[in-house]
Order: structure tokens, then sequence, then C-alpha cells
């Protein structure tokens, strides 16, 4: 069995609308072993991106742990939450998020210049290099295609190799072609860097691609089950 990766226990998060408690996640718990391929599945508002979230620590829950690659994130600081997201998260969202006014080898660099990695632009130009956009390292994102902006996003995400990814509707802004391209490049990526890979989508056909989907529905795990 590979170490743990990932545990989640009892996850509850409770945010207010109009004054009213809702409940975005009820109780989840569940565990991602190192190396493993996870999808997390579920209808629109199941709490899918909202589960992401936390175990990026991008958030804090109302209730519940969550410990990744041995970190209790309830118990870190401002400061020690921005070193682990540094160190040990990739995240590729599903509109890319890429700034601008910066060309792609300057987007994938800007995690390498945090890291004070020496020669950033030429180490992101590598990165581009590996997930096929070498000729388009001085194309700011407008001149992109979608696909190649994922790519670019996914390049930045993995350029500090961190031993986890997560993915938010990775595929969700592209047409299935493109799409499934985006799936190879991240499964591939996974085998190459021995990452695990945690996804959230609502497409079949790219859960069943993963090792073990999980479905959420109303905030609460309601099967998982190995591919």
């Amino acid at each position: 069995m590979a170490v743990g990766m990932i545990r989640v226990r009892d996850l509850v998060m409770r945010l207010s609308s109009g004054g009213r408690p809702v409940t975005i996640l009820a109780g989840v718990s569940l565990d991602v072993a190192a190396g493993e391929v996870v999808a997390v599945t579920g209808p629109s508002g199941s709490g899918k991106s909202t589960l992401l979230g936390l175990i990026a620590g991008l958030d804090t829950p109302t209730a519940g742990s969550v410990v990744v690659d041995g970190v209790e994130l309830a118990g870190l600081g401002e400061t020690e939450l921005a070193r682990f997201r540094h160190r040990t998260v990739g995240f590729v969202f599903q509109s890319y998020h890429l700034i601008p006014t910066l060309t792609a080898a300057e987007n994938v660099a800007v995690p390498l210049e945090l890291a004070r990695v020496s020669r950033a632009v030429a180490a992101a130009r590598d990165r581009l290099a590996e997930v096929g956009l070498a000729e388009r390292a001085e194309h700011y994102p407008a001149q992109l295609s979608g696909g190649e902006q994922q790519r670019v996003a996914i390049a930045r995400a993995m350029a500090l190799s961190p031993p986890l990814l997560l993915a938010d509707e990775p595929t969700g802004n592209l047409d299935s072609a493109t799409g499934a391209q985006i799936v190879d490049l991240l499964l591939a990526l996974h085998r190459e860097r021995n990452s695990t890979l945690l996804l959230v989508t609502h497409d079949p056909a790219l859960a069943g691609r993963a090792s073990r989907a999980i479905a959420l529905r109303d905030g609460r795990i309601v099967n998982g089950h190995h591919a």
C-alpha cells in the first residue's frame, strides 16, 4: 500500500447565504494514496470544488480535518499555508487563471521565481516544451486557444514538481477532443512525475480514466469505487 497522500476526516463546510446557513459539505471522509489518480464526480452544487479547495488549503473548513502529505492543515498559519501550497500542491482551474499581461513563459515562471529558481524563464520554457508548447513561449494568453491556455496552466502547476496535483474541471471549458488531449497530458505528467492526481469532473469519460471515482451528492460521498 502506498503511503497516504490525503486523509480527510468528517469534513464539514457551512456558509451563510442570505443570513441562512447553507451546508456545502456534510461530514466527508476519504483517503487518497500517494500515486493514485482519483476523480471526484457529482452534480453541480454537490461540493466538489469546495472539497478540492479545502484539500489545497485555500479555505478553512467549519469542522473536520485535512492532512496532506503528513501535514495537518488546520494547524498552519497563513505563512505556513502559503509555503505548504507552494511546495506540495499544483492547482489547475477550469478557467486557466493565467495573467493576461505575461507571456506563456512568464506565467509559468511565476512559481519558479517565487521559489528563487535560477534562470526561471529558461526553466519555464523547458516546462512548456514538456506540454508541447515550445513554439508558444512568447505568446500572450489572448493569442492562445483554450487548449493551449490550459496547457500553460498545467505547466505552471507542475513547474516545481509538486507531489500533489489538483485539477478542478480541467476540461470544463474545452471541446471534447481538446479535453481528451488535456486528460492525456495530465495522466502522462502524473506517470512521469509519480505524483498524486485528484481531479473534479462531471465528465463520465474523464472519471472513467481515473483509477478510482468518488461521487458526491448534497455534500456527502454516495459511493467510492475502483474503475
